[in-house]
């Protein structure tokens, strides 16, 4: 799997410094090789630069190892308050229901992270607020995926005052040896070991009014977002744009051509920037199909003809083949390889 692009990564500062302090907090004291990247901001406080996408996961796996607490990532989305999270949380604040509030997360998130994207899904009388994983985030998925859905689901807590709760929390890796404390800070069911990560919700109550809803700040909160996303977006790599349209549609990936129109580009143009980036559309296709292959074969939910399917394989061979390249084995081998260790299921319920 391709590496991931240095300009791939954004965290607004004020997280990364929300997570040193819970290092202090916690009586431990900050790696020199983090110190060393401290310098004087604006107006005389030290602030981070230039940080990676390999210090950041450095950064959560030493905090964890320094304080010696596997439950470091919902520490971090509890320390979180709503004024956090700028522009976008005074527009979910300002909301007039939740379903707007909703939509001004999911299209807005990536002013405040690239770790994660959010997509809305009808399921049942429930709607699912699903977090997709744009990289792969290896050995910290866990703490980072703890401490985002604790994060938006304190937004949406404090966005409805208690008006509409949240159903589960779902979370796709075995039960933690913390789960009771999951339990107690989401205070709602907690699922693991699911194919999923997000938060269910009752789809009835999307639409009730909300009591901080206000019109005029709204739509100026949303422009300031609008702004903010076309500044972003214009400094943020192509990849990661072609990426997220990839992971938008899983089993209908978009062709060179469409995602081309949709980026408003050429294909020719589109294949050069991408080159000029050290990456193709077909390499990004190829990690894509490679990840979420990774992710149905552990689920396990899934035959290995409809994930043949799901990616974009017309002849199961043709994925059979392909997995091989990727993992050096058999798509079979690898499932049992899986599922063969011994796993951990059980429900955290209120």
């Amino acid at each position: 799997m391709s590496t991931r692009p240095a300009t791939d990564f954004f965290l607004p500062t004020q997280y990364i410094h929300q997570i040193a302090d819970q290092v202090t907090r916690m009586g431990a004291r900050l790696p020199d090789w983090f110190l060393q990247l401290l310098h004087p901001g604006a107006n005389g406080e030290l602030d981070v630069q230039h940080l990676s996408f390999e210090a950041f996961q450095r950064l959560v796996r030493e905090a964890m190892a320094l304080t010696s607490e596997p439950a470091f990532g919902l520490l971090v989305g509890e320390s979180l308050l709503v004024n956090s999270h700028g522009i976008l949380g005074y527009a979910a604040a300002n909301s007039q229901t939740l379903r707007q509030a909703l939509g001004v997360i999911e299209r807005y998130l990536l002013l405040r992270t690239s770790l994660l994207a959010i997509q809305q899904e009808a399921s049942g009388k429930q709607l699912r607020l699903v977090f997709v994983e744009p990289h792969p985030l290896g050995d910290v998925r866990a703490a980072v995926l703890e401490a985002v859905v604790l994060t938006v689901k304190k937004l949406i807590d404090y966005v409805t005052m208690g008006t509409c709760q949240v159903s589960c929390v779902v979370f796709p890796f075995e039960q933690p040896a913390h789960a009771a404390l999951a339990h107690e800070l989401f205070d709602c069911a907690v699922r693991y070991d699911a194919s999923w990560c997000g938060l269910e919700l009752p789809a009835a109550q999307l639409d009730q009014p909300l009591q901080t809803g206000n019109p005029q700040a709204w739509l100026d909160a949303v422009q300031r977002c609008q702004e903010e996303m076309s500044r972003l977006q214009r400094q943020q790599a192509l990849s990661i744009r072609v990426r997220q349209l990839m992971l938008s549609k899983p089993g209908g990936f978009p062709s060179l051509q469409v995602t081309a129109r949709l980026l408003n580009l050429t294909p020719r143009t589109l294949h050069r920037r991408l080159q000029d980036e050290g990456s193709s559309y077909r390499d990004l296709l190829e990690d894509t199909r490679h990840r979420l292959a990774i992710d149905h074969l552990k689920a396990g939910r899934l035959t290995m003809q409809e994930i043949a399917f799901m990616l974009g394989y017309d002849d199961l061979a043709n994925f059979r083949r392909a997995f091989k390249r990727w993992e050096g084995v058999a798509p079979t081998t690898f499932r049992n390889r899986v599922t063969s260790q011994p796993r951990n299921r059980p429900v955290v319920q209120k």
